[in-house]
């Protein structure tokens, strides 16, 4: 590890975003139609290695769907709009116009409306109605609540998602969620995070969970940096927790733990980075954000842009890219790498000789500063 001196009482560890970074091709290459996107998850077969951010920009009932045609995992953010209105059609309206400084306060205000569990297991059961996985999110606060809800409802995958989430969670004031407990006693593969450190995913994977999301998620709607400082370049994250989850595959006798990169994954070469880094799949906010489709019309906010004490997000203008199909699968017209997700990621594993995802984590790395 590298190591710099900030000061003399107090030294920081280098780390990398994605940025920082690329991948190097070898010297054996290798058409792009012989190359595989698909991942095992539990006991699903996805054909990309995608799911949708839980945020209401990007995942309403019919993304989901839509993206689990195209052969991912759409996930609804079950403390969003669509599990607080009935419809919510007046209230994305109403945010897409929503100008200045009081954009933040109207978020507030509009997300101040109570969670209905009736709603939450309406909007599962509609997804599992078009025959493609169904995944929900809640935040560690609300787990306790409203987890059966979720799992009467049908889920196929539970997804825990905070800014920080720990397996060793303290407060004097309210019983922490157990996670273990939790996980154990759930029929469900879990999926939770996000972590940063390889300590933290380690306790993760104690837990018994399927799945870690690897960062903050956020990404460009984030703000965390500025609000409390905090921050996890996404390089050095997802190869911390790609070796955190080598290591448990060995403390435990062989239990593979996914590692799903959430945040900073904005452009094709971002989700190539990634997966070279040593994640299994990615979950995508901005770039599907992006999608004719996607919920927000163009605009693009998180659970943090709404706290209701301290948000830590914001609102930002991400524009419109192309459908959903194209986002994900192309034609690309455009060279910004917004479109064409897994056009790319075949591309660049073609390009490196590898045929599927587990061999591309080997790729070559080097700093591109």
């Amino acid at each position: 590890m590298s190591e710099v001196e900030i000061g003399r009482g107090k030294r920081a560890r280098r780390a990398y975003t994605l940025d920082d970074i690329a991948v190097v091709p070898r010297r054996r290459t290798r058409d792009a139609d012989e190359v595989s996107t698909s991942w095992q998850f539990d006991a699903y077969h996805l054909d990309i290695p995608v799911l949708s951010a839980p945020m209401d920009s990007v995942s309403s009932p019919q993304t989901a769907v839509a993206i689990g045609r195209l052969g991912g995992v759409g996930v609804l953010d079950l403390e969003g709009l669509w599990t607080r209105y009935e419809d919510p059609s007046p209230q994305f309206g109403e945010i897409a116009e929503l100008e200045g400084r009081g954009a933040t306060r109207r978020l507030q205000e509009i997300y101040a409306a109570p969670i209905i569990p009736e709603l939450i297991t309406a909007r599962l059961e509609w997804i599992r109605a078009a025959g493609v996985p169904v995944a929900g999110a809640l935040s560690p606060g609300r787990t306790q609540d409203l987890w059966k809800t979720v799992v009467d409802a049908g889920v196929d995958l539970f997804v825990i998602r905070g800014t920080t989430v720990s397996a060793e969670h303290v407060s004097g004031s309210r019983e922490p969620l157990n996670l273990k407990r939790f996980i154990y006693e759930l029929d469900v593969p879990v999926i939770v995070g996000g972590a940063v450190t390889y300590t933290g995913a380690l306790h993760l994977m104690r837990t018994g969970a399927a799945g870690v999301l690897a960062g903050y998620g956020g990404g460009a709607a984030s703000a965390t940096r500025r609000t409390v400082g905090i921050a996890a370049p996404m390089a050095t994250t997802i190869a911390d927790i790609a070796a955190a989850r080598r290591d448990y595959l060995d403390e435990s006798g062989g239990r593979y733990v996914h590692v799903i990169a959430d945040g900073s994954v904005s452009t094709t070469g971002d989700l190539v980075k990634a997966i070279a880094c040593g994640a299994d799949a990615v979950m995508l906010g901005t770039a599907l954000a992006r999608a004719a489709e996607a919920p927000g019309s163009g605009w693009h906010w998180g659970q943090e842009a709404h706290h209701a004490s301290l948000p830590r997000g914001e609102r930002v203008r991400v524009g419109t890219a192309g459908t959903l199909e194209e986002i994900l699968h192309g034609p690309s017209r455009e060279a910004a790498g917004h479109v064409n997700f897994m056009g790319a990621l075949r591309h660049a594993m073609a390009a490196n000789g590898y045929t599927d995802i587990k061999e591309f984590q080997r790729a070559e790395l080097v700093i591109a500063d």
